[in-house]
């Protein structure tokens, strides 16, 4: 006890000598903000109705300074130490400081880059848990810890003051009034997830106030939530909100970061979805969309920062700490680069993990939100040993009692050796499924031997998700999404048209799996126009008709164009955003027809996998293929590259309990070749067929099937469903 005394008196004694010299010519409204010790936790800046708490980790640091800057952030007025140390995490206390107070850090140590080392005091630093961001970068070579031009490189050190050109980290209030806010819990089963961009969604479309368009407020406007609701969708999947900044290579030939997968901000909203008003515009948002039945997944990017590598700029975590944060090359001095985009964070370093975690539930208890899709997500289950489904990051996940309830989603790739990881993420991930879209692609461009492919897709590809008590909902079903072709482009164009890029049209795909139908780009000839309408519907309706998780991207549903481009990440213009200005009208209520169908029929959204199997309440198999003349295919059969016209029988999994078992029936036939005459499966007694969807005539409403066969056109869908006569 007498050894915490001493040390309380000292530190009492050294904060009293930094508050005198603090106050010793600086501005009056600064006096009225003397110093206390603070405390470790929680990281970040915290407001408590008396002051705001400041703590920071640094592992390898000499020293750190908190910078208080001007209500306009423009000048520095206090540099405040912080010589409160627990462990790795430095900390100081500011009485009477409020919410809106602007700041920032330097951070003293070791300028070594061979040993992993880049301290630079001159350079300002946003605080890695800053829950909001004021202003945008300013490329400037004074960002660079090093001297730019130097023929020794990053070995250099740069002794510039950054402050001019870097945005500053904010205090916020958090607390806001949800009111009867009330998270709308949809079931893997019933959802369906939609891929949108704040901007994109709303800078072009009607109804939208001018004032809201391209923010969150503009998102979560009526004229958007109507949309929604008529398409069906339950999950909006929002492209990266938390704050990134525009690449300096972009910014040189005058575009954007128009996607936001360039994150230096793990806590923060964009600053540019927002008005100047606080972060509450994110949360009435959320509200809103719950209000609608909607949820909010997020799309985040936690495996790299825009800091780059070892060029980059040094804006926040690079500066506190390079070693702890990022993954180093052997000699230390080089960055591993499993992201293509120049570093990779450490996450297997428990303060890194710990603020991915800090971060996720952050967005969850704060802001309301539903889940998330984690970008490049095999890199944060990454280990010594590579990828491991029960590394510390997924273990800390799934045991997390507040992500215990919320929406997981891997994107289960990443440039790394053995990055690619899909069908191997534990329960409850769900994952998004390239095989599923590549041979979908495929199958309705004409490619030959694909239908035993297109059989794995149809029933929630088993082979890749079907153990370890994962659902059939794990298979994230798309064809298209926010990289690669849209889907008006992807029977438009037979190659990218990335011109617009500057990147000389090297960027993007090249394997598309598209055809344009005879002709590249918009025609109008009818002829083409039709057959890509078709085509269009078909693989829609396999989405829609496929077991797993259907996905939708925004503005497919109305025939957006992004003129040929595969890769819109810097177009924050006109051919990346949504074009409501022409809607495809049939297009929208044909995909608004397929929604209401899988709600109808929950043979179609089962969370047990089907296996062709007995049941128990009827002795009948869950799952049955079929030829066109009605009979089970051969091993032959399913070998046979000409094989054209996929028929399925599906009813509930055997694997269902006698009590949620359904009497839905549905026949579902797959055609991409010529037209053909297929046999019906028998009926049970006082029971017929209906043909309840047709993509070749999407118009006409259900149809009662007289006799034993029926006909299917050429290149198309049909689905039948068993009912009473």
């Amino acid at each position: 006890m007498g050894y915490i005394w001493i040390n309380l008196c000292q530190t009492v004694r050294v904060l009293d000598r930094v508050n005198a010299t603090l106050n010793h010519g600086i501005p009056t409204r600064l006096r009225d903000h003397p110093l206390a010790a603070g405390r470790p936790f929680p990281l970040g800046a915290t407001f408590d109705g008396q002051g705001v708490n400041f703590a920071v980790f640094s592992e390898h640091a000499d020293a750190i300074n908190l910078c208080l800057f001007t209500d306009d952030g423009r000048k520095e007025r206090a540099r405040i130490p912080l010589l409160e140390r627990d462990g790795d995490v430095w900390h100081v206390y500011v009485t009477g400081l409020t919410p809106g107070a602007k700041y920032g850090y330097r951070v003293q140590g070791p300028y070594a880059p061979e040993d992993g080392h880049r301290f630079n005091y001159n350079k300002l630093l946003l605080d890695p848990y800053a829950k909001r961001i004021s202003g945008k970068l300013r490329w400037s070579d004074a960002v660079m810890g090093y001297r730019v031009g130097s023929t020794k490189g990053d070995l250099t050190f740069d002794n510039r003051d950054s402050a001019f050109a870097v945005p500053r980290s904010m205090v916020v209030d958090p607390s806001f009034n949800w009111g009867d806010d009330k998270a709308p819990c949809t079931s893997p089963s019933d959802t369906l997830i939609y891929e949108t961009h704040v901007k994109g969604m709303t800078a072009r479309m009607p109804g939208v106030s001018p004032m809201t368009r391209g923010r969150f407020l503009g998102l979560s406007s009526e004229p958007v939530l109507e949309h929604l609701n008529k398409v069906g969708v339950t999950t909006v999947q929002l492209m990266p909100v938390q704050a990134f900044v525009d690449d300096h290579f972009l910014s040189q030939k005058g575009l954007r970061n128009y996607w936001g997968y360039n994150t230096i901000g793990f806590f923060a909203p964009e600053p540019r979805y927002m008005t100047d008003q606080g972060i509450w515009e994110f949360q009435t948002m959320v509200r809103r969309f719950h209000s609608a039945g909607i949820e909010v997944v997020l799309d985040v990017v936690y495996n790299h920062t825009a800091e780059g590598n070892e060029m980059g700029p040094t804006l926040s975590f690079r500066g506190f700490d390079n070693l702890s944060y990022y993954r180093l090359a052997a000699d230390k001095r080089f960055y591993v680069n499993d992201t293509g985009t120049g570093n990779t964070l450490r996450t297997d370093h428990p303060m890194v993990l710990r603020l991915i975690m800090d971060s996720l539930r952050y967005w969850v208890e704060v802001m309301h939100v539903d889940g998330f899709r984690f970008d490049l997500a095999t890199i944060l289950a990454r280990e010594k040993s590579g990828f491991d489904r029960q590394g510390g990051f997924l273990d800390a996940l799934r045991q997390d009692p507040v992500l215990g309830n919320v929406k997981l989603i891997a994107e289960p790739w990443d440039l790394g050796p053995g990055g690619y990881q899909l069908g191997n993420w534990p329960h409850p991930f769900m994952e998004f499924n390239d095989k599923y879209r590549d041979n979908l692609r495929k199958y309705w461009r004409g490619d030959r031997g694909l239908t035993a492919d297109l059989a794995k897709r149809i029933v929630g590809s088993a082979e890749q998700f079907d153990h370890s008590g994962r659902a059939a909902t794990s298979s994230i079903n798309f064809v298209t999404v926010h990289d690669g072709f849209v889907l008006e482009d992807l029977v438009s164009y037979n190659v990218k048209h990335n011109a617009a890029n500057g990147e000389e049209n090297r960027d993007g795909k090249d394997d598309n799996y598209s055809d344009n139908t005879g002709h590249e780009g918009p025609t109008d000839d009818a002829a083409i126009r039709a057959a890509r309408a078709l085509r269009k519907r078909n693989l829609l309706a396999t989405v829609f008709l496929s077991q797993g998780t259907p996905f939708l991207l925004s503005g497919d549903e109305i025939g957006n164009s992004q003129w040929g481009n595969n890769n819109t990440y810097a177009q924050d213009n006109d051919q990346g955003w949504v074009n409501w200005h022409k809607p495809d009208q049939k297009l929208l209520a044909f995909v608004e027809r397929l929604s209401r169908l899988r709600r109808d029929h929950p043979v179609l959204r089962q969370s047990r996998f089907l296996h062709s199997r007995a049941r128990r309440t009827d002795g009948k198999p869950d799952l049955f293929w079929r030829m066109p003349d009605g009979r089970a295919p051969t091993a032959t059969d399913w070998q046979n590259p000409d094989w054209r016209a996929l028929s399925v029988e599906v009813r509930t999994s055997s694997d269902t309990p006698a009590y949620a078992a359904s009497t839905d029936v549905l026949f579902l036939t797959f055609n991409a070749g010529d037209e053909v005459t297929v046999v019906l499966p028998d009926l049970p007694a006082g029971c017929l067929w209906k043909l309840v969807l047709d993509t070749a005539a999407p118009d006409e409403g259900p149809q009662c099937i007289n006799g034993a066969t029926a006909r299917v056109a050429a290149q198309s869908v049909c689905v039948f469903a068993q009912t009473p006569a």
